[in-house]
This record gives C-alpha cells, sequence and structure tokens, in this order.
C-alpha cells in the first residue's frame, strides 16, 4: 500500500503498510509483519501564545539644578500650621521648611535642594490648594 523509511535513534526501519481497516494495521517493517491498533488521534489545542507585557524603562531623574528660582509647592490641600523659616534663611535638602495639616495629619514639606529662602507666600493658618507657591528659593 504505502512504504515509509524512519531513522529512529540512528537505525533506519522500512516500513510498508499492507492493509488498514478501522483502527488495525497490519505492518512490515524491515520484513517482519505486525499488526498494530491505531489509537485516536491526538489533536494539540490552540492555546494562544502568551507573550509577557515588558514595562518600559523608567526615565532617570534629572538632576536637580542649584542656580534659578526653585519653588515649593504644596502637595495637597490644607492648612499650614508651622513655618519653619524664614526669608534669607540658608537650607540644605531635606531640611523641612513648613508643616502641613492635610486631613488631620502633619505632613512636613521639605527643601529639595540647598538654596536661600527668597520669599515666603504662606504664614500660620493660611489654608492652601494643592499646587499652590509656599515658598521661592534661590
Amino acid at each position: 500500500m504505502k512504504r515509509y523509511t524512519f531513522t529512529i535513534s540512528g537505525n533506519t526501519y522500512t516500513v510498508d503498510i499492507k492493509s488498514l481497516e478501522e483502527n488495525l494495521a497490519e505492518i512490515e517493517v524491515n520484513g517482519t509483519l505486525y499488526e498494530v491498533e491505531l489509537g485516536k488521534e491526538i489533536q494539540t489545542p490552540k492555546t494562544p501564545k502568551l507573550v509577557r507585557y515588558t514595562a518600559p524603562k523608567p526615565k532617570a531623574p534629572e538632576p536637580l539644578t542649584t542656580t534659578g528660582l526653585s519653588l515649593i509647592k504644596a502637595p495637597l490641600p490644607g492648612t499650614i500650621i508651622a513655618v519653619n523659616v524664614k526669608p534669607g534663611s540658608a537650607v540644605k535638602p531635606d531640611q523641612p521648611l513648613l508643616v502641613l495639616e492635610a486631613m488631620k495629619m502633619e505632613n512636613n514639606i521639605y527643601a529639595e535642594k540647598s538654596g536661600i529662602v527668597k520669599t515666603i507666600n504662606v504664614t500660620t493658618g493660611t489654608n492652601v490648594m494643592q499646587g499652590d507657591i509656599l515658598i521661592e528659593m534661590e
């Protein structure tokens, strides 16, 4: 009927299919006759290939410049309850400048870089909105 050549682990086999009825096959392998029962065809499911999302690398933060005017803004709405600096004060990075009460919590506002306080736009008790300029530094 049909002739095939298989190579398995370096050994070559000549296979002749003599007859095929339903799930029984009569085959001859290198001159030896065998009766083989055929199983059902195994179908591989067509599962979509999953591709993992690769997030883009974050940009490196821009270095803080030490020249020019720096604005300290309110990070959220609240009330100023303490001002720790005065105009003309020299400040260092991470020095607390003022305290903002928001949602019954005290939030310290720190200096991002060193500089000299030019103007203070708020006093104790001032209500501020998010983004309001609190302090200007040089």
